[in-house]
């Protein structure tokens, strides 16, 4: 009997020796697989941009980022949504993650959760239009990423799915399909490793690229930081430090001024003008530092 499985459950021929290894050589195996994974994102990213702006269009005209995942999955959609606020600022009712089985579900395993296509359906009927439904899974066709994406898809949202196989059949439900071929996994079937580290890959490449373009990067810092502990606070200092060349107290001077709005008190020392001006050409520049550094 042939069995329809996707290729991350393939038996892998070079890790076939892997438990007569010492511990050095199982990980050389391991960091030999993971070798592979750059070259297969980096083929993707024709797609991911297109998700890129996908999101972008949808974004600036108020909507959310949705992501939806089971297992491995899940939590790596949970992560990248989680670590979006104090990075750059965003709403954690902006860029979010949905999980199967819920959020319990990130520290447990909740059994048969991602098979439920009508309860991934539930957990995607409050998107609308404006939204964007991003379904990750290794094998590109869970049922409860596929009921969230249809289901969004229903309410006019656009979708994006990502998948770890060539052909996913997810292709049939997205918008913008990424498919990244991560191959058969060191150990059969665990797609906690190759697969999950692809996903992580452009997970955060997706993330990251859509916060650039929506301003919140200047050359290569992350000016929309929210300094929320000790450690933040400093490098807050630092940043404005670097984009406006002064030194470290009048940094921290301009940016207590300026509530600890690190673009605010960039504007602020570069322009040479008040922080309620700075403000304001923030705003007319929605929030991007750029447009406003490059006007002058």
């Amino acid at each position: 009997m042939t069995f329809d499985r996707p290729g991350t459950e393939e038996p892998n021929p070079r890790t076939v020796d892997i438990d007569r290894l010492g511990s050095l050589g199982i990980l050389e195996k391991l960091n030999d697989e993971d070798q592979q994974l750059a070259g297969a994102v980096r083929a993707a990213l024709p797609d991911v941009a297109r998700a890129v702006d996908l999101a972008l269009e949808r974004w600036q005209r108020g909507g959310r980022v949705v992501l939806f995942g089971a297992g491995t999955s899940g939590r790596l959609a949970m992560l990248d949504a989680a670590e979006l606020g104090p990075t750059f600022g965003v709403p954690s009712d902006r860029y979010l993650a949905r999980m199967a089985g819920g959020a319990q579900a990130f520290q447990k395993a909740v059994e048969g959760a991602e098979d439920d296509g009508q309860a991934g359906a539930d957990a995607a009927r409050d998107l609308a239009e404006i939204d964007v439904a991003f379904g990750i899974t290794a094998s590109g066709r869970t049922p409860w990423v596929l009921g969230a994406l249809d289901a969004a898809r229903a309410r006019g949202a656009a979708t994006v799915g990502l998948a770890c196989v060539p052909k996913p059949s997810m292709a049939e439900h997205v918008d913008v399909l990424i498919a990244v071929d991560s191959g058969p996994e060191p150990i059969s079937g665990s797609t906690r490793m190759k697969a999950g580290t692809a996903q992580k890959l452009v997970l955060n490449s997706f993330s990251t690229a859509l916060m650039i373009r929506l301003g919140k990067v200047f050359s290569n810092l992350m000016v929309d930081v929210q300094a929320t502990n000790e450690k933040l606070r400093r490098r807050a200092v630092r940043l404005v430090e670097l984009a406006a060349g002064v030194d470290t107290d009048v940094a921290k001077e301009t940016l207590e001024k300026a509530d600890g709005e690190v673009k605010t008190a960039i504007v602020a020392l570069r322009l040479r003008c008040s922080i309620e001006q700075a403000r304001s050409q923030l705003s007319k520049a929605n929030g991007a530092l750029r447009r406003v550094i490059d006007a002058e």
